[in-house]
C-alpha cells in the first residue's frame, strides 16, 4: 500500500494557489495508485508552534530521561516526524513568503529536524535517515524566479527547502513552480501541466 502525505502551508484558507495544486495532485495520485493511504496536514489553517527552550531542551535529553512534561511538549514534533517515516510519497505545498517559506512550515521544518532521529551525526558529517521517498514541493509566486529571470537570485525558499530535505535524507525532490501567478493564470497552468504529466507517469522536463 502505497503511503501520501500531502503538506499544505498557506495560511488562506479559501483561495490559495498552492493548496488547490497539491490537491490536483493527490487526485491524480489517488488515480495513478489504487492502494492510496492519503494523510492531510495543514501548516497554515493549524501551523506547529515555534520552538522555545523547553522543546529544545526536551529534543536533545535521551528518551528514557524524559520527564512526561517534556513528553507531552515534544509530542507533536514526534507525530510529524511520523508521519513522515511513514509516507513513500510526499507533497509539499509551499507559497513564496518574502523570498522563503511561509511560517508555519518553517516551523515544521524546525520540529522535524531531529538530531538522533531524522538525521545524525556520524564520522563523515550528518547523514539523514529519512531515506528512499519520492518529494515534490509544489510552490506559488507572484513573480517569476526562473532560472532565467533576472530575479532568480531572491528565490531563497526552493534552495532552502532543498537542502534541508536533503539533510534528512530526503534527497528525491522534484520541484513544481507556478511562477508569476500576480500576473495571471500562465504559470498556473504550466505547474498543472506539470502535475499532470507526472501523474501519469509522463517524463518531466520541467522539474528545478
Amino acid at each position: 500500500m502505497t503511503q501520501l502525505l500531502t503538506l499544505t502551508s498557506s495560511p488562506n484558507s479559501e483561495a490559495s494557489i498552492s493548496t488547490a495544486l497539491v490537491e490536483r495532485f493527490a487526485d491524480g495520485l489517488r488515480q495513478k495508485h489504487g492502494d492510496l493511504t492519503h494523510t492531510q496536514r495543514d501548516l497554515g489553517v493549524n501551523p506547529p508552534p515555534h520552538l522555545d527552550q523547553a522543546t529544545i531542551g526536551a529534543f536533545y535529553t535521551p528518551s528514557d530521561a524524559l520527564t512526561p512534561e517534556q513528553t507531552d511538549i515534544i509530542g507533536l514534533s514526534d507525530e510529524l516526524v511520523e508521519e513522515l517515516e511513514a509516507a513513500d510519497i510526499i507533497v509539499i505545498g509551499a507559497p513564496m513568503h518574502n523570498f522563503g517559506l511561509a511560517s508555519g512550515l518553517k516551523a515544521w521544518v524546525d520540529h522535524v529536524l531531529r538530531v538522533g532521529w531524522t538525521f545524525r551525526y556520524t564520522e563523515n558529517g550528518p547523514e539523514g535517515q529519512l531515506k528512499g521517498k519520492q518529494v515534490y514541493v509544489v510552490t506559488a509566486r507572484g513573480g517569476d524566479y526562473a532560472k532565467s529571470s533576472p530575479i532568480h537570485a531572491l528565490d531563497h525558499q526552493a534552495p532552502y527547502l532543498k537542502t534541508v530535505l536533503a539533510f534528512i535524507g530526503l534527497d528525491d525532490v522534484t520541484f513544481i513552480h507556478a511562477q508569476g501567478v500576480a500576473k495571471g493564470e500562465e504559470g498556473i497552468r504550466a505547474a498543472e501541466a506539470q502535475i499532470d504529466a507526472i501523474t501519469r507517469g509522463e517524463p518531466d522536463e520541467q522539474a528545478a
